[in-house]
């Protein structure tokens, strides 16, 4: 998909201000407590997921995130489809306070690639 210069640049300066995870750490950190937000829309949540992941989306990330996961100090692991929109969560959630926000590289198509299901 294409994407306007400034959506992009933005989606840059996010990935710039949060580290990523590789997909092949996603299921250690969850097994060790990291909660898995999943940011796309419902619908495509619905379409596959990532196990055990919240569904809580993009736009309303800052509205829903705090009743959904009180603790500030929680690894959480943002993703989309591939990471332009799991890196500006996890920024946008560093600026709530949320220190722990990381966003899976490549997102989800990064994970099934290692032969996960979701």
């Amino acid at each position: 998909m294409a994407y306007s210069e400034q959506f992009q640049a933005m989606a840059d300066a996010a990935r710039a201000k949060v580290d990523e995870v590789t997909p092949d750490a996603v299921d250690v950190l969850v097994a060790n407590g990291a909660v898995l937000v999943d940011i796309r829309d419902p619908d495509e949540h619905a379409a596959g997921h990532i196990p055990g992941s919240l569904n809580i989306s993009r736009g309303k990330l800052e509205m829903n995130v705090e009743a959904m996961i009180a603790d500030r100090q929680a690894v959480i692991l943002c993703y989309c489809n591939a990471f332009n929109r799991g890196a500006l969560s996890a920024a946008t959630l560093h600026s709530m306070g949320y220190e722990n926000a990381h966003f899976i590289a490549g997102g989800l198509g990064a994970y099934r690639k290692l032969g996960q299901t979701a």
